[in-house]
């Protein structure tokens, strides 16, 4: 969790690209399965940058469509349903990013 903007920006792009990589779905799989993850996740949602929002948005999707979810997990997002239906629908992203919009 660096304070350097552009080092989060640039990781949050990087694990985004390795976990929805289809040759890396073990390691996803593994990924979604930890609470810890999904706080950093959740966490980086409430960025001030919307590119990081919209990178986190990317990667927080993959807990979301997870069809295998811990129930602890299940719980988390449960809990935050309200806090997170608000805060995506804050989050705008600019005409490039086609993919938020499809997802």
């Amino acid at each position: 969790e660096s304070s350097n903007y552009i080092t989060r920006r640039q990781a949050i792009k990087l694990l985004g690209d390795i976990l929805l990589d289809r040759s890396n779905s073990g390691v996803m799989t593994k990924y979604v399965r930890s609470m810890d993850n999904l706080r950093i996740l959740m966490n980086l949602l409430r960025e001030s940058s919307k590119t990081i929002q919209i990178e986190a948005f990317h990667v927080f999707k993959l807990f979301v469509a997870n069809q295998n979810k811990p129930s602890d997990i299940i719980n988390i997002l449960v809990a935050n349903r309200t806090k997170l239906l608000r805060l995506l629908a804050d989050v705008k992203p600019d005409k490039e990013d086609e993919r938020f919009e499809a997802d």
